[in-house]
């Protein structure tokens, strides 16, 4: 992997590096959102346009509108499990 990303990134790219090794460079693309991008609550972590393999005309990411939501699902989804209770439900 790049060096530029292990000196930028130190505690990211060991993650990065390790899914890339098990899955390949086109999943990390496809998944690097809800498997990687998480880590960004505790490190930094780079953007996806950011990895050596990434190819804009090869690869489809979400928008910052889709992270968004992605985003808001999840902290839904964490306070569902937290309170113990659905959706729409008081």
């Amino acid at each position: 992997m790049d060096d530029d990303l292990w000196e930028e990134y130190p505690e990211a790219a060991p993650y990065i590096q390790q899914a890339v090794e098990d899955h390949g460079e086109d999943w990390v693309v496809e998944n690097y959102f809800p498997q990687i991008a998480q880590l960004g609550v505790v490190m930094d972590v780079p953007e996806v346009e950011e990895l050596p393999f990434y190819d804009e005309e090869r690869h489809d990411v979400m928008d910052e509108e889709k992270q968004i939501e992605m985003a808001e699902g999840l902290r839904a989804y964490r306070e569902n499990l937290r309170t113990g209770t659905k959706p729409d439900e008081e």
